[in-house]
């Protein structure tokens, strides 16, 4: 673990000594303020609550998180920075945790840079401060599932852009798998229990249990389930290009 601190700390120093970081941040909070007041209605909704704002974050955190992903393998990979770190006393597990966990908690950064909306939901009325905090959990355990996504497809190209674009489709699946256009190709000659496999695969089911409060054990193992697999094959995938 003292290892994977170490590579955290350093990919996150790496994130601010670039214009990555601060151009991200500055588009995830103008872009969670425009949907919540312009798109959520915040203001309209006449009710002390954060719901216009976190309603649309997996749809933000579709294009924004995969932009951030897309770089923590290929840029590697494309530079052959690859082979030099994998030549250093760091076992590849400790490299993907270290690398991942600094992703992830630049996003929960930018995340929690939306606090002046709870300071002004707080200021107009009286909100479920309980509500919120389960909201901002969600958001994050939301942006860890989208991380360990990207970093799993950037880990297979050299291409940041094909890294992006297939990341996105990847979560995207995810996403409408609930949905009954895409239940409904399954109905149809599936078991009733692997249909409910596929609807229980969509972020959205888990998000919005703990959007409304719930924080249900089975939602928390659910989305550490999807970033253990996903790690996991992302250190198989890096072993294997390493051996390459």
């Amino acid at each position: 673990m003292g290892t994977s601190f170490a590579i955290c700390r350093r990919e996150l120093r790496a994130y601010f000594t670039t214009p990555l970081a601060y151009v991200f941040i500055v588009i995830f909070v103008a872009m969670n303020g425009a949907t919540a007041f312009f798109f959520g209605g915040l203001f309209d909704r006449g009710q002390a609550d954060m719901t216009s704002l976190f309603s649309m974050l997996p749809w933000l955190y579709l294009f924004l998180i995969p932009a951030v992903a897309m770089r923590l393998w290929a840029e590697e990979r494309k530079s052959g920075t690859l082979e030099l770190l994998m030549t250093l006393p760091v076992s590849t597990l400790a490299a993907v945790f270290g690398k991942f966990l600094a992703a992830w908690i630049f996003a929960g950064i930018a995340l929690a840079l939306t606090f002046p909306v709870w300071l002004t939901v707080n200021w107009l009325g009286d909100p479920d401060n309980g509500i919120i905090m389960a909201s901002y959990v969600g958001g994050l355990l939301l942006a860890g599932s989208y991380l360990s996504i990207g970093g799993f497809v950037s880990a297979l190209t050299k291409n940041q852009v094909i890294a992006f674009v297939v990341g996105a489709a990847v979560i995207f699946l995810f996403m409408m798998s609930s949905l009954d256009l895409i239940l409904s190709a399954f109905r149809g000659w599936a078991p009733v229990f692997l249909v409910e496999v596929v609807q229980s695969l969509s972020f959205l089911v888990h998000y919005d249990s703990i959007v409304r409060g719930v924080i249900d054990i089975r939602d928390l193992i659910f989305y550490f389930s999807i970033i253990g697999v996903f790690l996991f094959a992302n250190v198989v995938i890096v072993d294997q290009k390493r051996g390459a």
